[in-house]
């Protein structure tokens, strides 16, 4: 029996429900003899499937836009950006293993009905527009490697169900298999299109480091908003507190602050690598468009053409769209389990994973065809930041709960997040409100 978590119940309204992701609920063992490196790797995994939020298609078009504009200068917001996110992924662990319940559970069961659906019905929206933004990033894609039209493209990402579905029979190691994989394909990806754009690393390594230009240039101010603004992609917070949940890791106080710190360390390790991804495209666009005197390369279509006559090998754009390709297909995976949080978590209500999948993506795939079919290449582009600005929209809404949560020693008992630590991510979600503001302010007013 979990004595701490029956303890800690009494901090919140509600008694714990159901377990999160009930059908693969602890079912990835944690020895506790074995060693140090074999503990750390049996909770490898969910960070991964957590740093795929960092890389959609949305963050691509932002990095492309900053590096072809500034070069290296906006390198140090991507810097700022991923510390920002190891802090809050890092509380979303902390909720879940104290806890017991992923943020979902945990909004349901700390709110009145009133505030807690409201609070679901923006989760929901937030997972469509992060939906809508993979079925174009993966269209797109399959369009510059295949020649695909984008409306067929569109359709086509509706069998990505069968995907998962398969996945998911075989095991959840198998998910985790299957994302690493392919964000192992988009580093090679990148690491070739690199080698061949010959940056000047000189200049990238002064780009980690910010300077006052970024505040006083306008349009690099707005471009930097641009990626603080969509760090945090909503459905990871949910998505992270759910998965981390996947490891049996014991019931004790010294074996869930043991899984605290191998959880902390896999989803900081994830993002750092997601951060090399995000710096990527940015050194990309920087060495290969901004060099040259192209500063106004945006979309994704028109960096894929630009890579081939630029870096001089035909292959260059053929990596640029495998590596989308494989962000969106990745992307669809950690969707559909942010989904199955989501609606689990606050509504209690359970739909088998390819129902809640074909919902969620034909309510994605009208838009996007729409879009696709009457405005072309252009707008897709504007779909993107559409989808971009309604995260921005939601993501406090996750994000204030999460710092409040794992702030209170009534709901978190002794593994409640310190007061140092609480206070830097009070600055963030505070930071993270205003820019979120200042962007839909900037939206509205065109």
């Amino acid at each position: 029996m979990d004595v701490l978590g029956s303890k800690q119940d009494s901090g919140w309204r509600n008694k714990r429900g159901e377990a999160s992701l009930s059908d693969v609920h602890r079912s990835i063992n944690v020895s506790q003899s074995g060693s140090r490196w074999r503990r750390l790797a049996a909770f490898a995994g969910p960070g991964y499937l957590v740093a795929v939020g960092y890389m959609d298609p949305g963050n691509w078009a932002t990095s492309l836009a900053g590096g072809s504009k500034f070069g290296y200068a906006l390198l140090a917001v991507a810097l700022l950006s991923n510390l920002m996110a190891i802090v809050l992924q890092s509380l979303c662990a902390r909720l879940a293993i104290a806890s017991g319940r992923d943020l979902a559970q945990a909004c349901r069961d700390a709110f009145p009905k009133w505030v807690s659906i409201p609070l679901w019905a923006l989760a929901e929206i937030a997972i469509i527009a992060t939906d809508i933004a993979e079925v174009i990033g993966t269209a797109i894609g399959l369009n510059l490697i295949f020649g695909i039209p984008l409306e067929l493209g569109v359709l086509i990402t509706a069998l990505d169900v069968f995907i998962i579905l398969y996945l998911q029979k075989m095991g959840f190691r198998w998910v985790e298999a299957f994302i690493i994989t392919l964000l192992g394909v988009i580093a090679v990806c990148f690491g070739i299109q690199i080698f061949l754009a010959d940056p000047q690393w000189g200049g990238v390594i002064r780009g980690f480091f910010p300077t006052t230009e970024i505040v006083t240039n306008p349009e690099m101010l707005y471009l930097a908003l641009g990626i603080l603004g969509a760090t945090v992609m909503p459905h990871n917070l949910y998505l992270h507190s759910g998965i981390v949940q996947t490891r049996n890791y014991g019931h004790t106080l010294p074996e869930k602050k043991q899984a605290l710190t191998y959880a902390t360390i896999d989803s900081t390790v994830a993002l750092c690598f997601a951060l090399l991804i995000n710096a990527s495209i940015l050194i990309l666009a920087a060495a290969a468009f901004n060099s040259t005197g192209r500063t106004e390369v945006a979309e994704l279509g028109e960096a894929h053409s630009l890579l081939a006559p630029l870096l001089g090998l035909a292959i260059a754009p053929t990596l640029f769209g495998i590596a989308l390709l494989c962000c969106g297909l990745n992307s669809t995976v950690t969707a559909t389990l942010a989904g199955q949080i989501v609606m689990e978590g606050f509504l209690k209500m359970k739909l088998q994973p390819w129902i809640r999948r074909l919902i969620t993506r034909a309510i994605a795939i009208i838009p996007a065809a729409f879009v696709t079919i009457w405005y072309g290449d252009a707008g897709t582009a504007e779909l993107l930041i559409l989808t971009q600005v309604v995260l921005s929209l939601q993501l406090s809404f996750a994000v204030f709960p999460l710092v409040m949560f794992t702030a209170s020693k009534a709901k978190m008992g002794q593994l409640v997040a310190p007061i140092w630590l609480s206070g830097i991510a009070w600055l963030i979600a505070v930071v993270i409100a205003g820019l979120n503001v200042k962007l839909l302010v900037d939206f509205v007013w065109g």
